[in-house]
């Protein structure tokens, strides 16, 4: 199988270079996504809103590659602040809480972008 590129047409891609995710065989591999209304290109002042747009940008991107979030099996969540993951882990355990990755929270000093407070990537495995 080839290796497929996929993008959600955020202009990042395009500066840095990257692809919002690489299909390899079984192995979707999604890229940091952050908190972007790709729409609108606007950013929520809200980390729990944030969350969810990096999700439903994820579960976008994964359905386009041929996955769904139950292919699942690794997440790792970056925050600037440490102090939003009591309102961010009931979040993640709304969309990953039946599929139970393997999962990594990490509080980092800054993201890219001053406005972006949390940025979330993902690896999914398709199931046979």
């Amino acid at each position: 199988m080839t290796r497929r590129l996929i993008s959600s047409g955020s202009p990042f891609e395009a500066i840095a270079g990257y692809s919002r995710a690489v299909v390899d065989g079984d192995f979707a591999f999604v890229a940091g996504t952050t908190g972007y209304d790709y729409t609108t290109m606007t950013m929520p002042n809200g980390v729990e809103q944030q969350a969810h747009n990096c999700l439903a940008t994820i579960a976008r991107v994964l359905e386009e590659a041929g996955f769904a979030l139950a292919d699942v099996v690794r997440v790792t969540y970056y925050v600037t602040d440490i102090a939003d993951a009591e309102r961010l882990l009931p979040i993640f355990g709304e969309v990953f809480g039946a599929i139970r990755p393997a999962a990594t929270l990490v509080a980092v000093s800054a993201l890219v972008r001053p406005e972006m407070k949390i940025e979330i990537e993902v690896t999914a495995k398709r199931r046979s």
